[in-house]
């Protein structure tokens, strides 16, 4: 299978040329992504654990739905996509929460982030994902608390602002 081209960026988020996926990631070249929060209808997020065949953050959990953007892709349809490739859904229109400009928690990726309903089940994409499960954001909060090193980074930055955090809460004793 051939290796996915990324459109590569500036700080402006505007596209300055394309690079085969290793090499963008290899060099730290800033490029686009989205992620995508599943809620159902008692609050509860979808998170998945990513494969371990992945090539960065293998096994970690992760937001429900994520990846990067095809060349001359948009945001919004990416959302679309992704969330139809790795869980099955099909979306009508995500809602945008927020964007996160390139950073090294992100790797280098600008980010939307959007939020959308289901109540699943979904269809697992057995080569991104392996398993999914739904939590409740205060159990989500306390596992980050205890555990971080178990999330993909991006996700830690993107559940900690979209729950009004910007700093770690304060650890128990």
């Amino acid at each position: 299978m051939p290796e996915e081209i990324f459109d590569v960026v500036n700080d402006k988020d505007e596209v300055i040329g394309r690079m085969p996926r290793s090499q963008v990631h290899r060099e730290g070249h800033k490029h686009r992504a989205v992620h995508v929060l599943i809620f159902n209808r008692r609050g509860e997020i979808f998170l998945q654990k990513r494969s371990m065949s992945k090539d960065n953050f293998p096994g970690l959990w992760d937001s429900s739905a994520s990846g990067h953007l095809d060349c001359g892709e948009d945001y919004d349809a990416c959302a679309v996509r992704e969330a139809r490739e790795e869980l099955g859904l099909t979306l009508e229109a995500p809602k945008r929460l927020f964007r996160i400009a390139a950073c090294a928690e992100t790797g280098q990726e600008f980010v939307w982030v959007y939020r959308a309903q289901s109540e699943g089940p979904f269809a697992l994409h057995p080569e991104e994902i392996d398993t999914g499960g739904w939590f409740a954001p205060e159990a989500v909060d306390q596992w980050l608390a205890r555990n971080e090193a178990e999330f993909a980074p991006g996700f830690v930055k993107i559940w900690r602002l979209q729950r009004g955090h910007s700093q770690p809460p304060p650890r128990a004793l």
